[in-house]
């Protein structure tokens, strides 16, 4: 049995790792590489290994940093099916064809050809094979797969895979992959699942060194920032990911206003794949935790809300100046690095009265990072800006489990464990998080490097 860590190594994004074991090679998400122009690069690169042996696909969750890769896989040759859960597989779709229109853009602009195409993008949906939480499967001879609940986003999975002895039924080993795990406090799904006996781990640490605020204390810091917009007639940005982060918001927001903690005021939900992503979370109830369906069954549309305004055209997106401030703004990206936000940002960072509210990680080398770092001039599609407005942050939206949480969903596997790999993280939280497990837990624990393969 043999793991390659082929992305997601040493970095937040690309994740992309291949399981040798009883004659099959199956992988673990194809994720897109996300931040500095070199890292993106990557995305161009052939792949460390030959598509055409890889055998199956097992997607944790529908972030780009997780599938955007898939097409170029098919389009190389990957003829295999891919399994996923059936919001993944709905979400894949959207964000696959919106990252197409994008990269078509840019490609454009470098006079240089698209990785992918439309059609490439059908092939990799023809190849998905729907599963569902906690149903274990045979993917192939002495070769089990599990799917659980990893709370991250609507449908995200941790996955489970046991090894058993060709022709035996003894089980040989468990190797877990984290995915992304998701915050405990999330307000809509269910925090992740529990793994109590797993062999190896394969362990995110987007957030392997530092906590986040609970989520009462985030909608607590909403609403006075909202307060303080309101008391500056000015306009609060908010940078969102069109999954997880918006519904988050949406559901706080329709907190607040049915429950007159904040006044009514203009809120514009700009971004055309947030709506479609949102209508998918309404597609799919059944995956939310418990109060959120008491919630719902009281009557509540938790999406929705006086004044929240959907801006689904350019045209639409383009009003949102003519609204008199007071005003929120919801866009994409959630890093700053495309999408509608860039334009208000444009608009509105110059002005002090403004406030720009980050929510989501931000990646080295993104525009959201320099601006959550405090740089006062940056240059956005082209132009220098002067940033005038102030920045705020609240890390507890973040869909990623801080290092408290990731330390003891680890621990809840100590008696099993005999090795640890931590992956999706920068380095300085990836080792703060692996000295963390050491220290505490006497677990043998690697911080892998690209390309690397270990022997398990």
């Amino acid at each position: 049995m043999k793991l390659h860590f082929f992305g997601g190594a040493k970095t937040v994004t690309g994740a992309n790792y291949i399981l040798e074991t009883n004659g099959k090679k199956i992988m673990v998400d194809c994720g897109l590489f996300q931040g500095p122009r070199d890292l993106e690069k990557k995305n161009r690169e052939d792949f460390s290994y030959n598509p055409k042996e890889v055998d199956f696909v097992l997607i944790t969750h529908a972030h780009l940093d997780h599938i955007g890769r898939l097409p170029k896989l098919v389009k190389e040759g990957f003829f295999g099916k891919i399994f996923a859960t059936r919001p993944t597989i709905d979400f894949t779709r959207l964000m696959l064809e919106d990252s197409q229109k994008i990269l078509e853009e840019k490609a454009e602009r470098e006079g240089i050809v698209p990785p992918f195409e439309r059609i490439d993008i059908e092939k990799v949906m023809s190849l998905f094979q729907s599963v569902e939480y906690d149903d274990t499967f045979e993917l192939s001879e002495g070769i089990k797969v599990c799917f659980k609940e990893a709370g991250h986003i609507l449908g995200s999975a941790v996955i489970e895979i046991e090894v058993f002895d060709q022709g035996k039924k003894k089980k040989k080993t468990k190797i877990v992959f984290s995915g992304d795990l998701g915050n405990q406090y999330e307000p809509i799904i269910r925090p992740p699942a529990k793994i109590t006996d797993a062999d190896y781990l394969v362990v995110e640490s987007a957030y392997g060194d530092r906590e986040h605020e609970a989520a009462k204390k985030c909608q607590e810091m909403i609403e006075d920032i909202t307060e303080e917009i309101i008391k500056k007639k000015g306009v609060l940005m908010i940078p969102s990911f069109a999954l997880e982060r918006t519904q988050e918001l949406l559901f706080h927001f329709n907190n607040l206003v049915e429950h007159s903690k904040i006044p009514v005021l203009p809120i514009f939900l700009d971004s055309p794949l947030a709506l479609k992503a949102t209508e998918v979370y309404r597609k799919y109830p059944q995956y939310y935790n418990e109060e959120t369906k008491k919630l719902i069954a009281s009557g509540d549309d938790i999406f929705k809300f006086p004044n929240l305004h959907l801006t689904a055209t350019s045209n639409q997106s383009k009003d949102i100046s003519r609204f008199v401030s007071p005003k929120i703004i919801i866009a994409g990206s959630g890093m700053s690095q495309g999408g509608r936000i860039l334009h208000h940002e444009i608009n509105y960072l110059p002005d002090p009265n403004n406030i720009l509210l980050i929510i989501s990680y931000q990646a080295q080398g993104t525009l959201g990072r320099r601006l959550k770092e405090g740089e006062k001039n940056v240059r956005i599609l082209d132009r220098e800006i002067k940033v005038l407005a102030k920045v705020e942050k609240i890390d507890g939206y973040s869909a990623h489990a801080d290092h408290k949480m990731l330390f003891n969903w680890v621990k809840n596997s100590k008696n099993t464990l005999k090795k640890v790999f931590i992956v999706q993280g920068e380095e300085g939280p990836a080792d703060f998080l692996a000295q963390k497990i050491k220290d505490h837990l006497g677990i043998s624990v690697e911080v892998p490097e690209s390309n690397q393969g270990v022997e398990l």
